[in-house]
């Protein structure tokens, strides 16, 4: 399209325009500060054992990640604690089933990519590095949305169940497509701002 042809737009939207076209920094900023909270904060709750508990289901229905259980899939859905609900039975299942360590090992990881990311002002290149591995740890989580049962509603009698109807579990999972772009916009821009300094 010739750039003649299109209408100017009044001089205080432009002036809007301008601005916004100012923030990418600032917005990469965020975006990486973001990730940085989100990451430390899901991570350290990977070390109290209702997120423990909540996890199994991925994990369990997992080809690439049963293996960490003890017990096999869906003999969980016998022993899931609610959020907040403390069944002494069903924990000691869950420490049969070797839930806690294998949560505690995810906190480690997780808290330990955003540690990395969060070293930009300083390690650009480990920023990078942390921002990888969050893509392929975002991949991993959306592959639960094809393994996980409870990523959809059951078919209980509601007509909508099934695909491509999430449930609660599904629609957190889902949520990991905005992670996956925004480990990638942050991967490359610490990866760009590495071979600036090298360059210089």
């Amino acid at each position: 399209m010739n750039r003649t042809s299109i209408a100017r737009p009044t001089s205080r939207i432009f002036r809007a325009f301008i601005f916004a076209a100012g923030l990418d920094r600032f917005g990469m900023a965020m975006l990486r500060a973001g990730l940085v909270i989100v990451l430390l904060w899901i991570g350290g709750l990977k070390f109290v054992n209702y997120e423990a508990d909540g996890i199994v289901p991925l994990v369990a229905n997992s080809p690439l990640a049963s293996f960490l259980y003890d017990h096999p899939a869906p003999e969980y859905r016998l022993h899931m604690n609610k959020e907040g609900e403390v069944k002494p039975a069903n924990q000691e299942w869950h420490r049969s089933n070797n839930t806690y360590p294998v949560s505690y090992g995810l906190g480690v990881v997780i808290v330990g990519l955003g540690l990395l990311i969060a070293l930009y002002p300083v390690l650009p290149q480990a920023s990078a590095i942390g921002s990888a591995l969050l893509v392929l740890m975002s991949f991993t989580t959306l592959s639960f949305l094809v393994t996980t049962p409870e990523a959809w509603v059951p078919a209980l009698g509601d007509p909508h169940h099934g695909f491509p109807y999430l449930s609660g579990v599904g629609r957190l999972i889902v949520k990991d497509c905005i992670m996956l772009g925004a480990a990638i916009l942050t991967m490359a821009d610490a990866a760009k701002t590495y071979v600036s300094q090298i360059n210089d």
